[in-house]
This record gives structure tokens, C-alpha cells and sequence, in this order.
């Protein structure tokens, strides 16, 4: 498999560098295939936000939209057994050709790489911060991607988040888990495994003022947590304890049922995504392809929003709607852009403390699958 990337620096008048990039590490030439312009935000429209504590969601709603039914997530496959997730080591590779399977080492096993097999007639979807369970320790995705169908075994990149195991255990399953902004910012933005490492621990990376009133679930909990419940220090474990649970769920119940309630006279616009604020500052947006595939996610999102919520200060102030507005423009600042052709094109642009990362599907046809915004803690 092929993967060009090239990053540009300031807007388009300036000259562009391109590199191709394969990953066995050869260099390879290769100009980025040609990119749709993005959705325009007449597109989308925010409904009235929905405020519990210190947590305010913006839900975002089109008229247009995808199919993007050709897509398998990664808990669906892994769940029907036709993705496999496995630790580095010596994979059985079958040629189309030849009924004999080869032998495909890819070294050792790696904190920062797995191998994933996508065996579907799908291409699968992979966002940043997706958790898989088991191996020698729980790891993230560590960047939005697709695999398309009948690809080799794929060398994954990916960031730990039980920093204090490393022993065989089980086949990795699913967690059913996309971990909080603070988490999936250090994945997917800062791209550091001791930055993740420390999000983990910490709950919430955002800046605080002595001022700020204390958050829900302190450090002082999170310790506690990881010395009684946590001591390999797994993601699941801390923020599924019982100390840590009990105020997500709460959470997640009451803005969930806010949320149905507000979708529910919907005509003809499907919500696509959200913007997230916590207090007055507007923080995160997910917007995908279809509200379909909204819903495949939105479970999972939310409850990462909620973990969010309850490690940030308890600021009850409300984020202006020009402020959430802001998330549905487009970037223009300094881009990087990574893509495997006929595949997907993956883009990075940063502006200020803004950070958006776009996934574009280029079969079965274009489309914008994933897009998101966050403005960097860090």
C-alpha cells in the first residue's frame, strides 16, 4: 500500500512540498489526488443547544446528506468477527492468487503498533480514540482512516492507554469506548504517547484557575480510583469505576433525553454531528457523512463528552451560538495531508488554537466522512 503525504504551509499561494510515503518506509512520488471542495456550512444548521451543568451540546443538522452504508465501524466488525485486531508478530497472509498462506512478520510486539486484518466486503472505518481491549495492554486509534476491502494486514499506529500493563491477555475486543476530548487530542492532535499517558491520569487537560470551582470527579478521585480499582492504570477501568460512573451516567441520561426530545420534530434534516462546549468556551465537534452514521457514534460520543464534563471545573456559563457557529467554518491556516490513493485523504489544519481534521472517502464516491474540531488544550 502507497500513502502520499504532503503539507502545505500558509494558504495556496505559497509552493507545496509533496512527499510520497509507503509503509515498509520507501519514498515513492506521488501527487495528492485532487480534493472536492468541503461541504459548504449552508449545509448544516445548528438546532438550540442543550445545557446540564457544565456540559452544552449544539446539535447540527442537514438536509443533504450520504449513503454511507458502505462503511463497516470497527466495533461492528470486530464484533461479527470479520475485522481481527492482534498484537505484532508473524500473520498468515493469503495471496488471491495462491490457496498457500505466507508468512508476513512484522517484528515484535510494539506499544505504539498493531496489526489489523479487515476480512469484510467493506471498507472499514476507523476514527481517532476508538478503544480495542486486550493484547498486552488497551490501546487507541490513533488517527481517522479507511481500510479498504481485502487490504493486506495493516501495520496500525496506535497509543496505549493502561500504562501499566504489559502480559498477554485476552484477543482484543471492542471496549464500546471513544475516550474524552483530552484523550483524543493528545491521539490525534499532539500525537505523543506520554501526553496520553498523562491525559489518562489526569481526567481533563484543559487550563484551570484557582478561581474555577472544583470539578466533579477531582484528581484526588482519579488517584484513589487508580491506586483501589485501576492499578494497571486501564482507561475502562478508571472511568467505568463507581466513583467516576455514577456522575457520567447521570450526565448522559439527562442530556440524552434532552437531546431526543430536541431532534424529535425534525423534518427532513437528519442531525449529522454536535458541537460541544463546556461552560462558556466551546471546545469539540464530531459532523460525519449521514445521520446514520451520526447514530452508530453518538452513544459512544457522548459518554466521552459526559467524562469530559465531569474532570473540567463545574462552570455553568453558557457558550454564545456564534461561538458554536465558528466550529462549522473552514479552517484556513497551515495544512497536512496524508492519503492512500483511490482510498481516502486524511487533512490536518490548524489555525490558533484550532485544530480540524477532515476524512474524505474516495470510493465507493466522494464524501466527507468525519470531520472534526477542537480548540487545543495543549
Amino acid at each position: 500500500m502507497i500513502r502520499s503525504a504532503h503539507t502545505l504551509f500558509g494558504s495556496s499561494l505559497f509552493g507545496t512540498a509533496t512527499l510520497g510515503i509507503a509503509t515498509l518506509g520507501f519514498l515513492w512520488a506521488s501527487p495528492t489526488p485532487p480534493t472536492p471542495p468541503g461541504k459548504p456550512v449552508a449545509e448544516w444548521r445548528l438546532l438550540e443547544p442543550i445545557s446540564y451543568e457544565n456540559l452544552t451540546v449544539f446539535p447540527v443538522v442537514s438536509s443533504s446528506g450520504y449513503d454511507t452504508g458502505a462503511f463497516l465501524t470497527l466495533e461492528e466488525g470486530l464484533a461479527r468477527g470479520e475485522v481481527t485486531v492482534q498484537e505484532q508478530g508473524a500473520t498468515m497472509v493469503r495471496d488471491r492468487g495462491d490457496a498457500r498462506p505466507a508468512v508476513q512478520n512484522y517484528g515484535g510486539p510494539s506499544v505504539n503498533q498493531l496489526v489489523l486484518i479487515n476480512r469484510s466486503k467493506r471498507p472499514l472505518l476507523l476514527l481517532a480514540g476508538e478503544l480495542v481491549s486486550g493484547g498486552k495492554q488497551d490501546r487507541i486509534i490513533g488517527k481517522d482512516r479507511i481500510v479498504p476491502v481485502s487490504a493486506q494486514p495493516l501495520p496500525l499506529d496506535v497509543f496505549c492507554v493502561e500504562h501499566g500493563r504489559w502480559s498477554s491477555g485476552s484477543n482484543f475486543t471492542a471496549a464500546k469506548t471513544i475516550v474524552h476530548p483530552s484523550v483524543r487530542e493528545q491521539a490525534a492532535v499532539t500525537q505523543e504517547q506520554t501526553s496520553v499517558w498523562a491525559s489518562v491520569a489526569t481526567g481533563s487537560t484543559a487550563a484551570r484557575s484557582a478561581a474555577a470551582p472544583a470539578p466533579q470527579v477531582s484528581q484526588e478521585v482519579l488517584v484513589q480510583t487508580i491506586r483501589s480499582e485501576a492499578p494497571t492504570q486501564s482507561y475502562d477501568k478508571i472511568y467505568g469505576s463507581r466513583r467516576v460512573a455514577v456522575s457520567v451516567d447521570a450526565m448522559v441520561d439527562e442530556v440524552q433525553r434532552r437531546f431526543r426530545k430536541e431532534a424529535a420534530g425534525l423534518k427532513g434534516e437528519h442531525v449529522v454531528g454536535v458541537v460541544i462546549a463546556y461552560g462558556g468556551e466551546v471546545a469539540w465537534s464530531d459532523i460525519f457523512a449521514s445521520g446514520e452514521l451520526f447514530e452508530q457514534y453518538w452513544s459512544k460520543l457522548l459518554r466521552s463528552y459526559a467524562v469530559e464534563a465531569v474532570a473540567r471545573p463545574t462552570l455553568r456559563e453558557k457558550a454564545p451560538v456564534e461561538d458554536a457557529q465558528e466550529f462549522l467554518q473552514q479552517l484556513k491556516g497551515r495544512e497536512q495531508t496524508e492519503s492512500e490513493p483511490g482510498v481516502y485523504v486524511w487533512r490536518e489544519t490548524k489555525d490558533g488554537r484550532l485544530s480540524q481534521i477532515e476524512l474524505e472517502a474516495l470510493q465507493p464516491k466522494w464524501m466527507m466522512l468525519h470531520r472534526l474540531v477542537v480548540r487545543r488544550t495543549s
